[in-house]
This record gives structure tokens, sequence and C-alpha cells, in this order.
């Protein structure tokens, strides 16, 4: 059952990064350290995460933070997503 937008938190966005066939892993791995800051460590855990189990959660926030993050994800040529939780 979806809730209403009062009973939603502000914050139950999530940013997801889909595995596609044309990035290279070390290329999105560079993308996620760059544009998020995560240290390499992170970066490459989420990177195997998008290519093991065809995506991974990246980010959270609210729905403004959201939409910049995924937008951001599609200039570097990434396939994103964002949706609630």
């Amino acid at each position: 059952m979806l809730e209403s937008p009062l009973e939603t938190p502000a914050e139950a966005w999530v940013t997801i990064v889909w595995d596609d066939p044309v990035n290279l892993m070390d290329y999105v791995t560079h993308v996620f350290c760059e544009y998020f800051g995560y240290p390499k460590p992170k970066s490459e855990e989420l990177m195997l995460k998008v290519h093991t189990e065809g995506r991974a959660v990246v980010s959270a926030g609210n729905r403004e933070a959201m939409e910049r993050d995924v937008l951001a994800m599609q200039n570097y040529t990434l396939w994103a997503t964002m949706e609630q939780q």
C-alpha cells in the first residue's frame, strides 16, 4: 500500500544505476568517485553490484536531490532512474 505524501518522509527517494552493455566497469567506478565523491572501494562495491545484480542504489535523499543525481548519471551516459522508498 502506498503512503500519502503527508505520511512519506521527504528523504524517501533513491537513485538507481542500472547495468548496461555500453559502459566499462572502470568508467562506472570513476563516475561514482567523481560525482558522488565516494572513495574508490565504495565506488567499486557499487559498480560490482550494478554489474552482478543488474542495479544498485547509489544515493538517497529528497526528490529534488535524486532528480539531480539521475540527470547527472544520465549526463555521464549511465542508465539511471529514481524511485520512492
